[in-house]
């Protein structure tokens, strides 16, 4: 084995090892950090597994992202009881993890920060209000989901914008 596939191999692991960390905390902050919202006539969840998807997101980037809030939240569907929603979520919380990592991959800023979580909420609010169009075959009542959604992105970013600031100034990503 040459040099360059020892290294290639090497990074390989380390890449396949920081996507399987950021799903699994994904799942657990979904699955184990959550709260029913009663304002919600569809049985709206709010949980922490967006705080890890944004945390994958802006650290690792758009693939990490992507992956992470995914198949993190995808799992927690088919685990959860809410397997209808599991490839919706799927598509919707992968374009969500790929979108704060696009848009926060070059320049860490808080501003960029804030203009990522923005944008996943305008995904999630579209991707879910045309998800539960779909499954409940109603164009109306997904609108009561839409104050859920926000309140779920809200959270999610108050509490992970420290936690990526530290994580940032600590530096010990830079390398990865």
């Amino acid at each position: 084995m040459n040099v360059i596939t020892k290294e290639r191999s090497y990074v390989d692991v380390k890449k396949l090892t920081i996507n399987a960390l950021c799903i699994a905390l994904t799942f657990v902050a979904t699955a184990f950090i959550n709260l029913r919202l009663p304002i919600t006539a569809n049985g709206g969840l709010v949980h922490l597994g967006n705080v890890a998807l944004f945390v994958s997101a802006v650290i690792f980037g758009k693939k990490t992202g992507a992956i992470a809030g995914g198949i993190g939240m995808a799992l927690f569907d088919v685990m959860g009881g809410w397997l209808l929603w599991a490839p919706f979520t799927l598509v919707v919380v992968g374009l969500m993890g790929f979108v704060v990592g696009l848009v926060t991959e070059k320049h860490k800023k808080v501003s960029n920060i804030l203009l990522a979580f923005a944008l996943a909420l305008v995904i999630k609010i579209i991707g879910y209000y045309f998800a539960e169009g779909i499954i409940y075959g109603n164009w109306i009542a997904p609108v009561t989901s839409i104050p859920g959604n926000i309140v779920q992105i809200v959270v999610g970013a108050v509490i992970a914008l420290p936690i990526i600031k530290i994580l940032l100034k600590a530096g010990i990503f830079n390398e990865v």
